[in-house]
């Protein structure tokens, strides 16, 4: 268990420090490239990739804190920690669409230039690495349960659409210019302004699930088949009064009242209990299991 728990976090760790520095090169290779080009478009795809930076480095200290053991003022863990990292990068991507979407409408009132084709490089080049850093912490995340790291990894996603619509932006204004259409210049605004529009629908969807999960979301009964099951087959339980799954975080915490014999000594009644939390325990991403016995009524 303590295994399984060092080998998730060095693997959700690293996955944040590989968004880290992979966001921070990009980020600096399409502002300078955008800037030499003079394409708008690609300097808010820029933006757009330091915020990714800073996101990413929420996911890590996220990270960092879900790993610290219960204490006395956190006696369930500091699981949730990576859900408020899902919460912080959502934020940040809220703000920079904003941000990217004013600019761009600015922009129409100013005189524009047609960018060079060293920006459609850049976007493209673009594209491949956040795809691949999409996948690979998408992956990830599934698989050891980290909201933040999934939350990130959409994060990249965006910027994969960003990029492409910054890519359609430049490709239009850069032809426009060749064939002598003015208005077609404005394309790579407007793309931006595309661009900012699909990263604030995205903030929306990924901040609303965040919060959803930090508020003590319980498991509805049908994910909870298996960690019944499993309780009610302990030798000893008559019943199962309540049952209450509650994800923190990448983790589970069952809160459980079982029904015994009314008759057996209370040592036996609470050997029947630990027996209960050893079993669950054994599940999956149960974190801990609180169990509460009752004297079996035969009403259920």
């Amino acid at each position: 268990m303590v295994e399984e728990k060092d080998e998730r976090f060095k693997k959700v760790q690293f996955a944040a420090w590989v968004g880290i520095i992979g966001n921070i090169v990009l980020a600096l290779i399409k502002g300078i490239v955008g800037w030499i080009a003079g394409s708008r478009a690609l300097v808010a795809d820029a933006v757009h990739s330091a915020s990714d930076v800073v996101g990413s480095v929420a996911v890590l200290i996220g990270v960092r804190a879900a790993k610290l053991p219960p204490d006395k003022d956190h006696p369930y863990g500091h699981g949730k920690a990576e859900s408020i990292a899902a919460i912080i990068v959502a934020v940040l991507l809220f703000i920079v669409g904003f941000e990217i979407a004013l600019s761009a409408i600015k922009s129409f009132n100013e005189p524009i230039q047609v960018p060079g084709v060293i920006a459609i490089y850049a976007v493209i080049f673009s594209i491949i690495v956040k795809e691949l850093m999409f996948r690979y912490k998408y992956r990830l995340g599934k698989k050891y349960r980290s909201e933040a790291l999934i939350t990130d990894a959409w994060h990249h996603r965006s910027d994969v659409f960003s990029s492409f619509a910054a890519l359609l932006g430049i490709g239009a204004s850069i032809v426009g210019g060749y064939i002598g259409v003015p208005w077609l210049v404005y394309a790579d605004p407007l793309a931006g302004l595309f661009v900012s529009i699909l990263i604030l629908k995205m903030a929306y969807s990924l901040g609303k699930q965040s919060i959803h999960n930090a508020l003590d979301h319980v498991l509805h009964d049908e994910d909870t088949v298996e960690m019944r099951h499993t309780a009610k087959e302990v030798e000893g339980v008559l019943s199962i009064d309540e049952f209450l799954a509650r994800e923190h975080g990448h983790y589970v915490i069952i809160d459980i009242k079982i029904g015994v014999d009314p008759h057996i000594t209370v040592e036996q009644g609470h050997a029947i209990g630990k027996n209960v939390k050893a079993q669950l325990i054994k599940l999956e991403h149960v974190q801990d299991v609180r169990v509460h016995i009752n004297p079996f009524s035969g009403k259920n």
